[in-house]
């Protein structure tokens, strides 16, 4: 039987259930524009008359101006208020939006999409806090399997809806079209979302510059190593040394402190901790897989860009259904049991890409991906009740902007990491291949090739063709097996987490209104 205390909410909301659609509705574009613009890269690199190398700095200027501001989130809700920053921040967002779509040049370009970033940085972990602030702790597994939704299916669908607008308007249209969905986010969160100020507190500005300055030269790092062949270049060890040196400080500085950036209570708390590493280490295996399969399907099966997104909105559409049946069993069942369930179909549908052949259908794609999508919804709405389960009403967002920071980088590594392993592996699998196919094993005749000229040349590269076919599929599967074993290796985790506690009614007063 739930309490008394179950049924109140921190925070009262005229209309609880509307005011949750509008802030998942500013949460949904944020999440979206991390990922929408990778597709238009190439129409864009044409347009602002970029480079190859440079262009890049389109998705990397965002994706530092977010990681630079998440950790500060905490402060500003307490500063400034929940209402007052979320509000802020949509409006920021749809500001810099549409100076992205119409952006002359690249400086131009990269300068908006600072802006963006900072914009869109506190939106995830707020957004969060907001729905179970205003929510009753009874209803929390069902607040968080809506959060889940939108979280897991943006980066799914953010390239194709980034495609299609490519390919039938513009690619400024991918940011013009916030423009319209942010204003709808604006007014209900004006008129809906009440005053929710908490007690301010000290801002750690040397923790923030620390932590600010060792991300930043964590994610250049990330995006610029495969460019500069890593560590044989002086550019990524003196990225590295900044970023080891920052994080190095920040520990350090945090530990004396009075009033460090991210609260001790925090870290001292065993769920949350494990809760922000299953956070990253599954964003690895979420973001590599979405970076390695529209590349796969593509260029070795040809499917088009369309047909390749109708089959990628297989997973999603799966984590849609799995999350609403995890919110259903999770009080039931129990978060642990349900989070198992799926690590372990998490591991399996990885494990069946590692069988992939390049003579195979659209099936093993579209029930890889259905599996994938229903174990992710199976681990991140038990992990987020768990997670919350023992974190104080007065430090959920901080919590929040922790985990979105853990999930961030767990993306970035993610992508940077196959990407490293998958160039790689091209080049060992074509060498190995090529060794294997001699003058006694060529389905023509070396002195046949060389009597006829052109024609023979062209017969040889039809080989090379096939032998660089094969060595792109062996790279992808060895990159698949990569993604198995870390799904896997972070499985045992969870045996060490704690059942959590209801909220105490200290913790309901935590936030008092305005």
């Amino acid at each position: 039987m739930a309490s008394a205390d179950d049924d109140r909410p921190l925070v009262e909301s005229r209309h609880p259930v509307a005011l949750s659609v509008f802030v998942l509705l500013g949460v949904l574009i944020q999440v979206l524009d991390a990922t929408i613009a990778n597709v238009a890269l190439p129409h864009m690199q044409a347009s602002l008359s970029a480079t190859p190398d440079s262009i890049s700095w389109v998705l990397t200027s965002y994706i530092i101006a977010s990681a630079m501001v998440i950790p500060a989130t905490g402060w500003l809700a307490n500063r400034m208020g929940a209402r007052a920053l979320f509000i802020g921040s949509v409006a920021l967002f749809m500001t810099a939006s549409a100076l992205c779509g119409i952006a002359a040049n690249l400086p131009q370009m990269v300068a908006f999409r600072i802006l963006q970033g900072i914009g869109g940085a506190a939106l995830m972990p707020l957004g969060q806090s907001i729905l179970l602030n205003t929510h009753p702790p009874s209803r929390h597994p069902q607040t968080l399997a809506y959060y889940s939704m939108g979280v897991t299916v943006g980066p799914v669908i953010g390239p194709i809806i980034g495609g299609w607008l490519t390919e039938n308007f513009n690619w400024r249209w991918i940011f013009l079209v916030n423009l319209p969905i942010g204003a709808v986010c604006l007014v209900g969160l004006w008129l809906l979302m009440p005053p929710m100020r908490s007690t301010p507190r000290r801002f750690d500005v040397g923790g923030w510059l620390m932590i600010a300055i060792g991300l930043a030269a964590f994610q250049l790092l990330l995006d610029r190593g495969e460019h500069v062949d890593w560590f044989n270049s002086a550019e990524c060890w003196i990225e590295a040394g900044v970023a080891l040196s920052a994080f190095w400080m920040f520990c350090v500085h945090s530990a004396f402190v009075a009033h460090p950036l991210i609260p001790g209570a925090l870290l001292k708390d065993r769920n949350f901790v494990i809760g922000s590493i299953f956070q990253f280490t599954l964003a690895i295996v979420q973001f590599a897989s979405l970076a390695l399969l529209p590349t796969m399907m593509q260029t070795l099966f040809g499917y088009p860009v369309l047909e390749t997104g109708i089959l990628l909105a297989t997973r999603g559409i799966a984590v849609v259904c799995s999350l609403w049946v995890a919110g259903k069993l999770v009080g039931r069942v129990g978060a642990v049991p349900l989070a198992m369930i799926g690590l372990i179909g998490m591991s399996y549908s990885v494990w069946l890409m590692t069988g992939w052949s390049l003579d195979m259908d659209q099936g093993p794609i579209v029930i890889s991906g259905f599996l994938q999508g229903a174990a992710q919804g199976m681990i991140f709405l038990p992990l987020s009740v768990l997670v919350f389960s023992t974190i104080p009403a007065d430090l959920r967002t901080d919590a929040s902007g922790v985990t979105s920071l853990f999930r961030n980088t767990g993306g970035s590594i993610g992508i940077a990491m196959v990407s490293t392993v998958f160039a790689r592996n091209i080049q060992i699998s074509h060498a190995d291949l090529a060794a294997h196919v001699t003058p006694y094993n060529l389905p023509i005749d070396p002195s046949l090739v060389n009597r006829l000229g052109d024609v023979g040349s062209e017969a040889l590269g039809v080989v090379d063709g096939i032998v660089n076919r094969q060595a792109t599929m062996i790279a992808f599967l060895d990159s698949f097996q990569m993604m198995f074993l870390v799904s896997l290796l972070v499985t045992p985790l969870l045996l060490l987490v704690r059942k959590g506690r209801p909220p105490a009614a200290e913790d309901l007063q935590a936030v008092p209104h305005e």
